[in-house]
This record gives structure tokens, sequence and C-alpha cells, in this order.
């Protein structure tokens, strides 16, 4: 389980106690495993009683509420992301994490309190804010403590405990809300989770960039090193553009997000406009993230074994097949199969995309890297919620589901066509 002993020395010659690995690490990684899950509770706070309340208490019609709220939050994380990773390597990564908390606070208050729907989007807004930099940094020490060689492993527990956090805490609301109330009940919930979280953060978890720092001094690579030190504009357009497999990964983590979009918003009226109870949608709306979230348990150690590639490519692939399935399948056995599909396919790229970034950017610019493909991968929210709006309000759901269903083939193919296949290649230095 781990990468081996590598300590860190001081000017002075003297080791500080610092090494790589999951197991000489275990008490830290666990602990931000913990603090993902309390962050991916504070996201399922809003999964299902957002919907309600915009119905029974602003009167909005479900499609309208989910488009403003989605955008609202996808845009205002995407961005974080970025700055999120900038800031880490600035400042250090437990500021940031702890930052992330303070500023989600208000945003209990904000839901239960809120007067109008702007309130609403608005603390979706503060949420992604939040969001961006508490689930950003979690993911950047995680990669920090493990070293490179259970880098897939480290992803598929942080992204399943978060998931999972989302999953429980949407079906927990969910009751609170039938018992006690859509407000305040439900919030209380995620004001628990920030308090316990904004606590931990503070009290017991330490800082990781040292980590970082380590694994570049005894970094193999004799072009890493030399390619070590770029500016923030190179590392944007590496990340983007230049480098074949950071470019490939953001564009497919983008798509990804851009179908969870598509899913979060219509298919909740798809399967309301073809006759289904509310349990059964509410089957349907738990069965895709659950997948999601445990499957990541698998997967992510799987990328170690494997490689990133063919289950990038292949979940990219069962992701589109599942997408058709829902477009063009009718019933609840069949768009039960396609949900189980879509989050097993979700589970596949997932860990394995943040995986294949910390493989292939070096550890003085990985966390700016990291922050730039979950940037692009996070602007999928934004993309999806107004390319699913369009292309249904134009041509119905099942096209607009169909369409990105195409899509996530698409890029699945250019994953297939561009990225390169072995792993821990580092990204050159742009000409």
């Amino acid at each position: 389980m781990s990468t081996g002993s590598t300590h860190r020395t001081d000017p002075a010659g003297r080791k500080s106690g610092i090494s790589l690995g999951l197991r000489q690490n275990l008490a830290q990684f666990m602990l931000l495993v913990a603090v993902n899950a309390l962050v991916g509770g504070t996201l399922g706070q809003e999964r299902t009683v957002l919907p309600l309340l915009a119905g029974e208490v602003f009167h909005l019609d479900q499609y309208t509420s989910a488009l403003t709220y989605i955008l609202a939050f996808g845009l205002a994380k995407a961005a974080t992301n970025y700055f999120a990773g900038t800031l880490s390597d600035r400042y250090g990564r437990k500021p940031v994490l702890v930052a992330g908390w303070i500023i989600a606070l208000p945003i209990p208050l904000m839901l239960i309190f809120g007067p109008s729907w702007a309130w609403i989007v608005a603390a979706n807004i503060v949420l992604g804010i939040s969001q961006g930099l508490t689930w950003s940094t979690t993911v950047i020490m995680k990669m920090d403590l493990v070293g490179p060689s259970r880098r897939g492993m480290a992803m598929g527990l942080n992204e399943a405990a978060g998931y999972l956090g989302v999953a429980a805490t949407a079906l927990a609301t969910g009751y609170i809300a039938a018992t006690y109330g859509l407000r305040p009940g439900p919030f209380l919930l995620g004001a628990a989770y920030i308090a316990l979280g904004l606590g931990i953060s503070v009290l017991a978890v330490k800082e990781t960039r040292h980590h970082a720092r380590l694994e570049a001094a005894s970094h193999a690579s004799t072009q890493a090193d030399a390619h070590a030190e770029l500016s923030n504009r190179e590392i944007f357009t590496l990340t983007s553009f230049r480098d074949k497999s950071l470019s490939s990964v953001s564009q497919a983590g983008l798509v990804n997000n851009l179908n969870d979009g598509l899913a979060w918003g219509l298919f909740p009226v798809l399967f309301a406009a073809a006759g289904l109870t509310i349990e059964r949608i509410g089957i349907l709306a738990a069965v895709y993230p659950a997948v999601w979230g445990a499957g990541q348990l698998v997967t992510g150690a799987l990328s170690d074994r494997i490689g990133r590639k063919p289950l990038i490519v292949g979940g990219m692939l069962i992701q589109a097949a599942a997408l058709g399935m829902t477009a063009f399948g009718t019933g609840f056995g069949i768009w039960l199969t396609a949900a189980i599909l879509l989050g097993a396919g979700t589970a596949m790229v997932y860990p394995t995309l943040l995986a294949a970034v910390g493989d292939v950017a070096h550890p003085h610019w990985r966390a700016r890297s990291v922050g730039i493909y979950r940037l692009w991968r996070d602007g999928g929210f934004a993309v999806g919620a107004l390319l699913s709006g369009l292309l249904a309000d134009a041509y119905g759901i099942p096209t607009a589901v169909a369409a990105v269903g195409a899509l996530t083939a698409a890029s699945g193919i250019i994953v297939a066509v561009r990225m390169r296949g072995s792993d821990h290649q580092p990204a050159p230095h742009p000409a």
C-alpha cells in the first residue's frame, strides 16, 4: 500500500519524518476522506429539497429552477477550482480548505430564510465557491500524501466519500422534509456538516504542501525537473490545449459533468412526463449517484493496475450508451438499467481523470493543473444546463438526451485517439 518510504531532509541534514505513501499517512488520509464526505453532504442537502422548494414555496416550475441554480453553481465552482489550485500553491493547502468552510457558513441561513428565489440562486453561488475550495483542496492534499503509485486509489476513495455523502444526505433530507417540512429542518443538517467540517479542518487536518515538495525533490524524470517552474499561463495552456494527455482529460471532464448537469436538471422531468410515481422517480434519482459513488472504491484502484486510458475511454462510451437508453427507452426497468450503467460509467471516469492529471503534472505545479482541470470539468455543469435546456425547448427532452449521449461518445473517442497510453508521463515544456 505504500510508495516506498521517502523522507525529506532539511538544509541541516536532519530528517523531518515526512514520507510519501498511503500507509505512512493513513491517519491524515482517512481524516481527509471524512472531511470530503462532509463536503459532499453540504452539496447533498440541496438535491432533494430545492426542486420541491421551488414549486411549493416560490411557485416556479421545475425546469426553470433547475436551470438557474445549476447554472449558478456550476459557474461559481468552475471558476473557484482554478483559483483553489493557485492559492494552495501560494499559501498552503490547509488555509484554502479552512477558507472554503468559512465561506460555507451562511449557506444554510440563506436557504432557510431566503425570501425569494434570487436568494436561493445566490446561496448556490456561495455553495459553488465553497465547494471549489474545499473539494479541490481535499483532492490536492490526498495526491500530496500518497505519492504516485496509489494515486488512483486515493482519488477513488476521495470521490467515493464525496458522492456517497451527496447520496446519503439527499435521502436523509428527503425524509426530514417529508416529516418536518421543507424549511428549516433539511438545511439544519447542512449547517451541522459545515460546523463539523470547519472544526476538523482547523483542529486536526495538517498541511501537506511539504509532501509535494518531497515528491518533486525525488522526481525521477530529468525532463520534468527541467520544466518544473512554469508560469500560470503556461500551465493553463498545457492543461487545456497543448499536452495531449492533459487536454484529453480536460475535455472528457467537461463532457462528463455536462451529462451530469443534464441528468440533474432534466431526468426527473422526463420521468414525470412518462407517468412514473414520485417514489419511482426518487429511486432512479438515487441509483445513479449511489452506483457512481460506490463504484469509485473499485475503479480508482483498478486504474493504478491497468492504466488510466482504458477506464476513461470505456467509461465515456458506457455513459453514452446509458444516455441513449434513457432517450429512446420507455418504462421504469429500462431507465433503471440506464441509471445503473450511467453511474458505473461515471465511476470508471471520475477518479481516473483526476489521477491522470496527477500522473502528468509536475509536483511543483500539480495543484494548479488540478485546478485548471476542475475548472473545465465543473464548467460542464453550466454548459449542460444551457445546452440541454436549449435543445429540450427546441426539440424535446429525448432529443436533448440523445444529443448529449452523442457528445459523450465523441469525447471518449477523442481520448482513445489523443491521450498517451502509458502513465506517469511528464508534460513537455511549451515551445
